[in-house]
């Protein structure tokens, strides 16, 4: 069971093969993000300082009007997951389907943890989460099923002693990023973590960070060794966060929601395929008959997808699709189309 929670799109994507497995925006950083990492590296001769992660943090700060205490710069919002461990949580809840990284930290630590499921639509139930949880971790959007949910929900869960973990690797892709938590100071025990790697293509940088009361932060951060992130992580973080930076991530956005719907109107006629509704996510969730069989035609077509029977509350019928530009799009929905008929 680890092995499958585990898996992951990139393994999916195998060269060579057009990719729909990974929801990475673009093969390359834009150009004036290179340039200032370039610029960054003559710094590599000297350990990133304290005024380097008290700049980067100042950026992220500004960006979603906060303290610069109330954020933690990660390697990553895989290591946020990875640090889950350190909060020591009793009774741990991580709703399903999502991304299934917490509740890999967590069973490794040795820490037990109790699947709740969303309903047949992916939507989020509150009630079914125990009262006595002291760590809720959830995504929204939710990787893999594109849903949002409304932040009042999300609010609600919080209780006194719990500490709630929103994951919000795509809220950047969301026009105005709709529903996001990552503003509200007032929650308490609410911690949100937000990635770079999606928008502006770094997955090999990784780079992200966390958002949350300093003395939850302090918890989280704990076991973390000296220098926990490079020069090149906290000068992402820096430059991602400026004001033009986030105006180019909006228009991404925007830009997002039409190749979703030009996807969703060229694969709605599909026999047998239905698609997860409303998405939100630069990706969609796809139910198709014979899933496994679908997924070796594609890949022998030359394409990718995501196989997403290793999220817990899939099956082998369900496959996740990345939102990509009409003139890309039209490769997959033609394959789709020949392995469906």
């Amino acid at each position: 069971m680890d092995q499958l929670l585990r898996h992951h799109g990139d393994v999916d994507a195998a060269p060579g093969l057009l990719d729909f497995a990974v929801n990475v925006r673009g093969g390359q950083p834009p150009v004036w993000l290179r340039e200032r990492l370039i610029a960054a590296l003559d710094g590599l001769g000297r350990y990133p300082s304290a005024a380097q992660d008290a700049a980067s943090r100042a950026a992220v700060a500004a960006r979603h009007d906060r303290d610069p205490a109330e954020v933690l710069v990660l390697a990553g919002v895989a290591e946020g997951f990875a640090l889950l461990p350190a909060l020591a949580p009793r009774s741990a809840v991580v709703v399903h389907p999502s991304f299934t990284e917490p509740e890999v930290a967590l069973r490794r630590a040795g820490i037990t943890v109790r699947r709740v499921f969303t309903d047949t639509a992916h939507r989020l139930q509150p009630q079914r989460i125990p009262v006595a949880a002291d760590l809720v971790v959830l995504g929204n959007p939710t990787n893999p099923t594109s849903v949002l949910h409304p932040a009042e929900v999300l609010r609600a869960l919080a209780r006194p002693g719990r500490v709630l973990v929103v994951d919000e690797a795509f809220a950047d892709a969301v026009p105005g990023e709709l529903e996001s938590l990552a503003a509200d100071r007032h929650t308490r025990g609410l911690l949100v973590f937000r990635s770079l790697t999606k928008t502006w293509a770094l997955p090999g940088l990784r780079a992200g960070y966390a958002l949350g009361a300093p003395d939850l932060l302090a918890r989280l951060a704990a076991p973390r060794p000296p220098w926990p992130v490079g020069t090149l992580v906290l000068e992402a973080v820096r430059a991602c966060s400026a004001p033009a930076a986030v105006a180019e991530a909006t228009a991404a956005a925007g830009q997002v929601v039409q190749n979703r719907q030009w996807m969703v109107d060229q694969l709605a006629g599909l026999p047998g395929l239905t698609i997860q509704q409303p998405a939100a996510a630069p990706f969609l969730l796809l139910h198709v008959p014979g899933g496994e069989r679908v997924r070796t035609v594609l890949a022998d077509a030359g394409i990718a997808v995501r196989r997403a029977d290793t999220f817990p509350g899939l099956s082998p019928d369900h496959l996740r699709v990345a939102v990509r530009p009409p003139e890309i799009a039209i490769a997959l929905v033609a394959a789709l189309q020949a392995a469906l008929s």
